[in-house]
């Protein structure tokens, strides 16, 4: 899968080394099985790129630098390098000063957002991070959609993996919906609101409407508005309605926190501390649909080792679109 990315990459405009981190993190994503955003969201990347809204070569830009914030142009390069290279400056930050943050204007779609919490997290880091996007959702109580669905994520080293939490803030990401659509699938719970204004578990009606449900009703669409101001305001970038108004989703902004564990007073006990939350967490009495009580990211690394094993599951009109790309 990866040599296939690289060879595309290649062809797209990408330098060598450009192409391989970003095949790498295509096919990474598709192994952990996020496949909504790594091997079905490839052949869009690539048309992006032949359509001018990515630039292959592009690197970021310090735009300012106040100690532990800085600011960052993307100067629309490649979403997922752009966001890897926000994380590793963060971190930097953060080793010198205990916490950084990187705030990038100007980017694009980093894909999972998941990516960059466990590339801290294996690095002994505390990572935040999240993203604006366009307008894709409604704001609660609107019919129309004004708000974006703003991927959140946050990741903190355990053992030799690390829990991660990675959602956006609709029911489910519009990603997602396309692999159930694909699938033929109906989704496990209501997502989103059809034609008629009816809540449904139809994904192919919600991506038709895009009135996807806001995570905790109220609740989700308060922190969708939160987090693209923060966005926009740390990164001196666009806002939602200003990227909305664009032809395409491109020139987005982002944040990325890194926090180091070594510089904290309790490092030494941190993982008996984490220990102690997920052993009761796994003492849970499980409902009547329930196997098993997993904390985030678990499963990730559960299909990541099936995967290794077995294959990554890969539809198969779609793959063949992929090598004629």
């Amino acid at each position: 899968m990866k040599s296939e990315f690289v060879r595309i990459l290649l062809k797209s405009g990408f330098s060598k080394s450009k192409a391989d981190q970003c095949a790498e993190i295509f096919a990474l994503n598709s192994l952990e099985g996020v496949y909504s955003h790594g091997v079905n969201r490839f052949p869009r990347f690539v048309s992006n790129i032949k359509e001018g809204y990515i630039l292959p070569e592009a690197v970021p830009s310090l735009v300012k630098n106040t100690g532990s914030v800085e600011q960052w142009d993307g100067n629309l390069g490649p979403g997922p390098l752009n966001a890897l290279f926000a994380t590793d400056r963060a971190m930097d930050i953060a080793s010198e000063n205990g916490i950084g943050l990187v705030a990038m204007g100007n980017t694009n779609h980093w894909m999972r957002g998941g990516t960059y919490g466990w590339h801290a997290a294996g690095k002994g880091f505390i990572f935040i991070g999240w993203t604006n996007t366009e307008a894709n959702m409604p704001a609660w109580g609107a019919k129309d959609f004004r708000i974006g669905n703003n991927p959140l994520v946050m990741a903190v080293p355990y053992k030799n993996e690390a829990v991660v939490l990675d959602f956006a803030m609709s029911q489910y990401s519009y990603g997602k919906m396309e692999l159930f659509d694909l699938e033929g699938k109906r989704l496990p719970y209501p997502g989103g609101f059809n034609k008629n204004g009816e809540i449904t578990d139809s994904p192919g009606e919600i991506l038709a409407t895009r009135r996807a449900l806001p995570i905790g009703y109220w609740k989700g669409s308060g922190l969708s508005i939160l987090l693209d101001i923060l966005a926009a305001v740390l990164s001196g970038g666009l806002s939602t309605v200003e990227i909305s108004a664009k032809k395409a989703e491109y020139a987005l902004s982002q944040v990325f926190i890194a926090i180091s564990l070594e510089k904290l007073s309790n490092f030494q006990t941190i993982q008996e501390t984490i220990d102690r939350i997920i052993m009761d967490l796994k003492d849970s009495v499980p409902d009547e649909n329930s196997n098993e009580i997993r904390y985030p990211g678990e499963n990730t690394v559960k299909i990541r080792e099936e995967n290794k094993r077995n294959g990554i599951p890969v539809n198969k009109d779609l793959w063949e679109k992929i090598l004629l790309l």
